[in-house]
């Protein structure tokens, strides 16, 4: 077991061994070039190894079942032993849950090597293995071959040369949220200073902090406020808008800075861990807190900081997952995240009626009294922040702490609303999000929002402020428009959905908070490895080698939005068949 992952699960042809069609012949045998090497590197750093592979050739009878263990016997002596041989036996047509993609081997190997999918790493060379692995909520890499094809490895949400590549990677990824020494701490001040999404991410590092301080104070902005709230671990809120961080500042004068200087003071820190994405720079912060007092400061920073922090942190793996940037700072300032700490995303989700979510919304809420038909689109709101002076405000625990690592919890009806259908019993969709550019097309959307309700489903649309125009379209005439007040009664509303159907949003992370599958419909904008849906099942949807890859822009810079606009409601559908198969009409009632 290490800090991140407990098992490595591996793909048998063309990932470990050559890949001979139907191979039979333990003869044939022949390892990948560095298979061994890499095998015993992870083996050496306490993870455990299993294997998940499609046998097609048993169904078809082009091999025996003993046979086929021969060959297994012949790979585990060439390349070392596996805790355990997860088999498909079946072809396409069987409609199993052990056929990759589906997610059942995974679920299974993570099973029989004592763990949860989500410590889990999948190591693969095709696309079935990477949605298999996102299926089950476990991580990805893939190892293209010579039948790899290109849009796979434009999904994959991390890509690795050779298999000896793919363990340093695993192994980068495991050492950068491991600490050389742990600490323990006063009050600590943690910064965030972004959008709900954002302070989601960095839930697991400000946990790992608190694990370790006596008090942590969360500095955050007015986008991330709602759900700095729901953030365990956390004790005080500071509010404050942070001028080279909010995409729209004001002027930086003398008294604002006078301002936020004096508010670090009052706060009366011991020592500061900064919190940013890649493209951010906390220089300006760090001045800031060395003139208010603040001794110990920690940030990642390939400026020079000269003497403005005490903890540079450098070197963590491109592309990693942000909630794994995030602990490799909490790790570089010597806070871990305990042992018992699954490293989810996770919120505290109080009951209907503190969540701002009204029994009626929460449970079974009336339809709208007029759905638009089919017609003009609306408009997508503006999301601009008003500026404000920073505030600071208590944190009230909320009543029930709900997370993807806690079974039997992470998807119950809020606590005190026994009105409600059973868990899993609805789709959220959310049709809009933060930027233009990452919002599928309002017509998109309600094209899907009516097949999900053909087969079956009861559909809730949701949107946040100023998009109740968008949810009555994207509902038409057989979806449920549901208002929550605040992101307490998002969070409410979706730890009883069985699925989420939302793009590159606060809401996806929100779901995956609470442990909720998400039909993540994703803009390839940024890095989905990055920003997809952290340690919860999920599956992608939408051209991931679309022209805006990687163009961080907010506005679609192509005609027509092609990245999301060619998705189709068949694939909605099938992946929330994938993610929730059990919770359709028509198999609740056969």
């Amino acid at each position: 077991m290490t800090d991140l992952y407990d098992a490595v699960l591996f793909d048998r042809d063309g990932t470990l061994v050559v890949d001979v069609p139907y191979n039979g012949d333990p003869e044939l045998v022949r390892p990948m070039p560095g298979a061994r090497a890499a095998l015993d590197r992870l083996r050496a750093a306490g993870l455990r190894l299993g294997v998940v592979t499609n046998q097609s050739g048993l169904a078809r009878g082009r091999f025996t079942r003993a046979q086929l263990d021969a060959v297994h016997a012949r790979v585990e002596e060439l390349l070392g032993p596996f805790g355990t041989w997860q088999i498909c036996p079946h072809d396409d047509r069987a409609g199993c849950r052990c056929r990759k993609p589906a997610p059942g081997m995974i679920v299974d190997a993570a099973a029989a090597l004592g763990t949860d999918p989500r410590r889990c790493v999948m190591v693969g060379d095709i696309g079935r293995d990477m949605r298999a692995a996102a299926a089950a909520g476990a991580a990805g890499v893939l190892i293209p071959t010579e039948v790899t094809l290109a849009p796979e490895i434009a999904a994959a949400p991390a890509v690795a040369d050779t298999i000896e590549a793919a363990a340093a990677l695993i192994l980068d990824r495991i050492a950068s949220v491991t600490p050389t020494e742990t600490r323990k701490a006063g009050k600590v001040l943690v910064v965030r200073a972004d959008s709900a999404g954002d302070v989601l991410v960095t839930g697991p590092a400000i946990r790992a902090v608190a694990a370790h301080a006596d008090e942590v104070v969360l500095l955050c902005g007015p986008r991330g406020r709602d759900a700095a709230a729901l953030l365990p671990g956390v004790g005080r809120i500071v509010e404050a808008r942070l001028p080279w961080i909010v995409p729209d500042p004001e002027p930086v004068d003398a008294a604002l800075v006078t301002g936020l200087t004096a508010t670090l003071t009052a706060i009366a820190a011991d020592e500061a861990v900064i919190f940013t994405s890649f493209h951010q720079n906390a220089l300006p912060l760090a001045l800031l807190l060395r003139a208010a007092g603040v001794t110990r400061i920690t940030a990642i920073s390939e400026d020079y900081p000269g003497s403005l922090l005490d903890v540079r942190h450098r070197g963590v793996p491109a592309g990693v997952p942000e909630p794994e940037r995030a602990r490799s700072i909490a790790a570089a300032a010597g806070f871990p995240l305990p042992p018992d700490d699954d490293g989810a995303l996770r919120v505290a989700v109080p009951n209907a009626s503190a969540a701002g979510l009204s029994p009626a919304a929460g449970s079974s809420p009336a339809r709208p009294s007029a759905a638009p038909a089919a017609g003009p689109v609306p408009a997508r709101p503006s999301a601009t922040p008003a500026a404000g002076s920073p505030t600071v405000r208590p944190v009230t625990t909320p009543a029930v702490v709900r997370s993807a690592g806690e079974p039997g919890l992470a998807r119950l009806v809020p606590a005190g609303d026994g009105t409600g259908p059973a868990p899993g019993g609805y789709v959220v969709v959310h049709p809009g999000a933060s930027v233009p550019a990452r919002s599928c097309p309002p017509e998109v959307m309600r094209e899907i929002t009516a097949a999900l309700v053909a087969d079956g489903h009861d559909v809730r649309i949701t949107g946040g402020a100023g998009e109740r125009d968008l949810a009555a379209f994207v509902a038409g005439t057989g979806a449920t428009v549901v208002e929550p007040t605040d992101l307490a009664g998002l969070a409410s509303l979706l730890s009883g959905a069985g699925c989420a159907v939302v793009a590159n949003t606060g809401p996806a992370h929100l779901a995956a908070a609470v442990g909720t599958p998400v039909v993540s419909l994703f803009a390839p904008t940024v890095p989905y490895g990055q920003w997809g849906p952290y340690r919860v099942p999920h599956v992608r949807l939408g051209d991931a080698a679309a022209a805006c890859r990687d163009t961080r822009a907010t506005r679609c810079p192509v005609a027509g939005h092609p990245c999301l606009s060619t998705i189709t409601p068949a694939e909605v559908l099938a992946a929330v068949r994938t993610l929730m198969p059990h919770h359709t009409i028509r198999e609740m009632a056969a």
